[in-house]
């Protein structure tokens, strides 16, 4: 038989059993709570487009429209825009009618999720879409000079429109792999994209300024290619640039990876084309 006292203490006071899982619990929670804290990123501060890291004679050569080499590629686009190709006979223009009011904030919006298929498009995903469906033509060659052409054109008529990707259910996943991707180590060099745009944005890496990697102004004009050229070609260099295996162009990891460098350009103007060092 317990004594009375002995059943009221046990009321009282927990068992050092009782006082060990409080302790556990208490431990693994504070432990969730700093794993949640380093896994959330942190809030980020307005993004600053690449073109404010360049040389003022690069910003010049960008803001002059007939000094831009870049707009050579919008004026080949505007031709092939009105052009028929393919067994339908169609042009874009007969879809889309004037690209300057059909295509006006498009490309703000994009990469999106295809209503059809569900694949995540970009721009120039969404031009071989439209070639193969409705003109019955051949998907363009990704750095061709039609395609460059036809993206540049479409692009443009959002220029100066914020950069406004959404993120939803439909392309959650596609935005968590470019997340991913952008933060993963990769090559010989084992660095991730977060390493030069994030941690060493604005500093020198040889003669150039490090931007913050968006997107906004592609496709642009390089000095360096003395061409035009699309984003996934300079995603492509930086894998280069770290020794890792290159994706295609076109690549679903390169397209998951651009919604995610979208979602970082939030807010950033439309530039194409751009003119880049």
């Amino acid at each position: 038989m317990i004594p009375a006292n002995a059943a009221a203490n046990a009321l009282r006071w927990p068992s050092a059993v009782d006082c060990g899982v409080r302790k556990l619990l208490v431990s693994f929670c504070g432990l969730l709570l700093a794993v949640n804290a380093v896994a959330a990123e942190p809030p980020r501060p307005q993004p600053k487009s690449g073109l404010s890291y360049a040389g003022a004679d690069v910003r010049a050569l960008q803001a002059d429209d007939f000094g831009n080499p870049g707009m050579l590629w919008v004026a080949r686009g505007e031709k092939l825009w009105n052009i028929p190709t393919g067994r339908s006979g169609k042009s874009c223009a007969s879809c889309h009618r004037e690209a300057p009011a059909s295509m006006k904030g498009v490309a703000a919006r994009y990469p999106r999720i295809d209503a059809g298929d569900k694949t995540l498009l970009n721009i120039e995903g969404r031009i071989n879409q439209c070639r193969e469906r409705h003109q019955e033509a051949g998907a363009l060659a990704y750095e061709s000079e039609e395609l460059l052409a036809l993206t540049a054109y479409a692009a443009h008529q959002s220029r100066h429109l914020p950069v406004q990707a959404e993120i939803n259910e439909a392309n959650r996943a596609h935005f968590e792999r470019g997340r991913e991707t952008y933060y993963r180590r990769q090559g010989q060099m084992n660095l991730a994209c977060t390493h030069c745009h994030e941690r060493n944005a604005g500093r020198k890496l040889l003669a150039d300024t490090i931007s913050e990697g968006h997107g906004n102004a592609y496709p642009v004009y390089r000095l360096e290619w003395q061409s035009a050229g699309s984003l996934h070609r300079r995603l492509r260099a930086c894998y280069f640039g770290v020794r890792a295996e290159q994706p295609a162009a076109g690549s679903a990891e390169l397209v998951d990876l651009e919604l995610y460098l979208a979602s970082r350009a939030r807010g950033l103007p439309v530039e194409t084309p751009g003119v880049r060092r």
